[in-house]
């Protein structure tokens, strides 16, 4: 069942991404009429009565469904069509991955009840980021777009006409980055306190943590430099892009090399 429903998801959200900006009401039906679906596809894969269902697909849907529910809010009070153009499609490609590649059962017996809140906590923290990011590839693209204007209207060029004013996003952007962070710390200092309440074993050094450790000191750097320093425009892009990608490669990345290069189980 919980198939149907994402590749379901998967179909509206595509359908969202090619309805013309003037059908603000219908976009705004499919969207939530997709994420809905999408988040019961979603709820019935992951949680298993006893255990859960992890791997790269799900936390990369997982991220994307939030994202869709963060860019519904943010379009009801700013114009962020260019944000749908952007956003629907990863999250049609998130919600189809989920279907192909389900993950591993992790029983929760002799857990931590800790353990859920850690893992919904990253969660959110991957999620909130994942939308900064798109609102910085979108910046980026509004700033170029600024510096070589044309008189052509193609498809790109008319979603970012759409977009509120750079100084807006960037407001956005970082206020999304505030929270994202204040997750990311909650996720890293619970990892590092509780270790073995919540994976059974003291913290390991491993790929994963590095990972997140050097994203955690991107978005610290950048906070302190936006506070401090004033930082903006292409500086606040490229490390917000630097510190989703590193955070990117920390978890999805490496559960991706695991389970379908490698071929194992939750690790």
């Amino acid at each position: 069942m919980q198939t149907i429903l994402l590749i379901a998801a998967a179909l509206l959200y595509i359908v969202c991404a090619s309805l013309p900006a003037a059908r603000a009401k219908p976009i705004a039906a499919v969207t939530a009429l997709a994420w809905l679906v999408h988040g019961a596809g979603l709820w019935m894969d992951v949680v298993v009565p006893g255990s859960l269902r992890l791997g790269f697909a799900a936390m990369l849907s997982s991220a994307l469904w939030i994202s869709v529910g963060a860019y519904w809010i943010e379009n009801r009070n700013f114009a962020l069509d260019g944000l749908r153009r952007m956003v629907m499609p990863v999250a049609a490609i998130a919600s189809a991955l989920q279907a192909l590649f389900p993950g591993a059962l992790i029983a929760l017996e002799g857990r931590s009840p800790m353990f859920g809140w850690h893992i919904a906590i990253a969660t959110l923290a991957y999620s909130t980021l994942t939308i900064a990011a798109f609102h910085a590839v979108l910046m980026a693209l509004q700033e170029s777009r600024l510096h070589t204007r044309s008189e052509q209207v193609t498809f790109l060029s008319a979603a970012l006409d759409q977009l509120p004013a750079l100084l807006t996003m960037e407001k956005l952007l970082f206020r999304l980055i505030g929270f994202g962070f204040a997750l990311l710390s909650l996720t890293v200092l619970s990892g590092i306190v509780f270790s073995e309440q919540l994976f059974g074993q003291a913290l390991k050094w491993d790929h994963k943590s590095v990972f997140t450790m050097l994203s955690w000191i991107l978005f610290a750097a950048l906070l302190a430099g936006r506070h401090f320093r004033g930082w903006r425009g292409k500086t606040a892009l490229s490390f917000t892009l630097a510190g989703f990608a590193t955070l990117l490669l920390a978890y999805v990345g490496s559960r991706f090399v695991l389970e379908v290069v490698l071929h194992r189980g939750f690790a």
